[in-house]
């Protein structure tokens, strides 16, 4: 009934947000590599492959997308003294600072678009998206 018009507010919602954060926080950062920083910050140590359940992405682009964060100083990558096939990343003291900093631009943008609606109506955007995400994948009517 109003998938319509809730899949255009989103996606119009979800490119102002890409195109604001990109902007934002270039030259050092990118969203991507925001979101690995903050898998990183709270699961580090992690294998390159250990990424893989949290983005949906390949590992080919994960292979990339760690190799740009490396050359800009965010990460190191390390051989496990064990087992040398194995491949830990770390977060740098750079890598920490920028996560920070794209933490903040993210969290000061989001709260400038719920400040346009009342806390009582921003906890319940909240809780009815969340019923939204936690809908079962087959839903027939």
């Amino acid at each position: 009934m109003h998938a319509t018009e809730f899949a255009r507010l989103w996606m119009r919602m979800t490119k102002e947000w890409k195109m604001h954060l990109e902007d934002a926080l270039a030259p050092g950062l990118t969203e991507g590599q925001l979101n690995v920083l903050e898998l990183l910050l709270a699961h580090q140590p992690m294998k390159p492959s250990d990424l893989l359940q949290y983005l949906s992405t390949t590992p080919a682009a994960i292979t990339t997308l760690l190799d740009r964060m490396e050359r800009g100083g965010l990460i190191t990558r390390s051989r496990d003294q064990a087992d040398r096939r194995i491949v830990w990343v770390n977060v740098t003291e750079n890598g920490e600072q920028e996560a920070r900093r794209g933490m903040e631009v993210r969290e000061r943008y989001i709260q400038q678009a719920l400040d346009r609606i009342s806390s009582h109506n921003q906890q319940l955007l909240v809780y009815l998206l969340g019923k939204v995400a936690n809908t079962e994948a087959t839903v027939s009517r």
